[in-house]
């Protein structure tokens, strides 16, 4: 259980000293990677030339829109300390890669939504640095989150047994889901930032019950789990409370029961669970579990080379397949760093929420990370037969505009409980 904390801090105090990374050498390190694997997709024939000038742009603005933050924080914002971004751009640039090479045309929405990111990124940032600002914006947020799921009962389109998505004309499609993520962070955060009677936590549960309740009726199973999973973990840091998560925990367990017995799509994933290589499944209902393992057995620990594997050629091969994808074509190796990178960003969050400068910020950041941890855990495991299948997107990595917009926002709570991004001094907070 957090202590409440004060958002002022004590008169002539600074924020511990941590030392950053050296922000300009990991930048080229990154930049070199990134040159060398998106060397692979654009230039088709080093020995003739032939390059894939479409893909030479894309790339190029991806590379140029990091350097410019980078750049323009440190000389703007005086910043320092880049360790969040550095492993946003690292898995960013990953996934571009795989989309290269699995969806092409992808990469423009692709391209275009990690700009759109981190401009949301810093927005947020902004926003954050005010706890009392983000206080009276928690009841709005949470209504217009409630409002936008269920807007997507009537307005989303059947794709795949879900009703996640809304499409709008015939190339543009928004997974709402997606955004109400950043919101129940910010709710889940601001509503329990001050906890002086169980008031505020029955709140946040019904709250997160009505999220969860609407992810069920719209068949998006994958990120019920991962807010409720979110939702334990908010709830039992600001309340401490074993009573309350062994309920929501009994509760949940009675829902998914009832859930695989009456659902045909969750009958059959629990059905094919660790029996996928069977005679029966092997080319059937376990088809895209047994092609990532031989894509990932295949690649061994330096991969193919992007562009010659077969995972890419299987159905979802960008979005919930595309773990396969970086696994075979860019090596085992590649597969465990963004697994590091996960565990990075809870490490991250625990470290500085020691330190942040009051609960709200402890929160945010924590559960932002165990959001991310927990999906990109769940689409791991779900595609390596670990745990059952639920087909939910690899964070930075798959395929997908929302989700890449929805990531590096997340992203900005951790940012914003690191005491290294503000100055507070005598109770006034100041960019650093």
């Amino acid at each position: 259980m957090l202590k409440q904390k004060q958002d002022k801090a004590p008169k002539g105090k600074r924020p511990p000293k941590r030392r950053p990374i050296k922000t300009i050498p990991m930048m080229l390190l990154i930049t070199a990677y990134q040159l060398y694997t998106f060397s692979q997709l654009a230039i088709t024939n080093i020995k003739k030339l032939e390059i894939n000038y479409t893909m030479l742009i894309y790339f190029g603005v991806f590379i140029a829109c990091e350097w410019l933050y980078v750049i323009g924080m440190r000389t703007i914002a005086k910043r320092r300390n880049f360790e969040i971004e550095l492993i946003g751009f690292f898995l960013t640039g990953i996934g571009i890669a795989a989309i290269g090479s699995a969806k092409p045309d992808g990469l423009l929405v692709q391209v275009a939504a990690f700009v759109l990111g981190l401009v949301g990124f810093g927005v947020l940032v902004w926003i954050l640095g005010d706890s009392e600002r983000a206080m009276k914006m928690r009841l709005p947020l949470g209504v217009l989150a409630i409002l936008i799921l269920v807007a997507n009962i009537f307005l989303g389109s059947d794709i795949n047994g879900a009703r996640n998505w809304i499409v709008i004309g015939n190339a543009v499609s928004i997974q709402p889901s997606e955004f109400v993520k950043i919101i129940f962070v910010f709710v889940g955060a601001a509503t329990l930032e001050k906890l002086q009677t169980s008031k505020n936590l029955y709140m946040f549960i019904g709250f997160s019950a009505a999220c969860v309740g609407v992810l069920f009726i719209l068949k998006d199973f994958g990120t019920a789990v991962i807010f409720f999973l979110t939702f334990l973990l908010i709830a039992f840091m600001r309340s401490g409370d074993i009573r309350t998560i062994a309920l929501a925990l009994a509760s949940a367990a009675l829902g998914g029961t009832l859930i695989a017995m009456f659902k045909t799509t969750v009958k059959n994933r629990l059905a094919t669970y660790r029996h996928v290589w069977e005679p029966e499944f092997i080319d059937g209902k376990g088809f895209q579990q047994t092609r990532v393992l031989i894509g990932i057995a295949s690649g061994g620990l330096f991969g193919l080379g992007l562009g010659k594997g077969n995972v890419r050629d299987v159905i979802f091969s960008s979005t919930d397949l595309i773990f396969g994808v970086v696994c075979e074509e860019m090596g085992v190796i590649t597969g465990v760093a963004i697994l590091v990178c996960f565990m990075l960003f809870a490490v991250y969050a625990v470290n500085n929420a020691r330190t942040s400068r009051s609960t709200f910020y402890s929160i945010a950041g924590t559960a932002a990370a165990g959001l991310l941890l927990f999906q990109a855990s769940i689409n791991i495991f779900g595609v390596t037969d670990v745990i059952p299948f639920t087909g939910v997107t690899l964070p930075f990595i798959s395929r997908g505009g929302s989700s890449m917009i929805s990531c590096w926002c997340l992203l900005a709570f951790l940012k914003a409980s690191d005491s290294r991004t503000y100055l507070t001094t005598y109770g006034e907070i100041k960019r650093k």
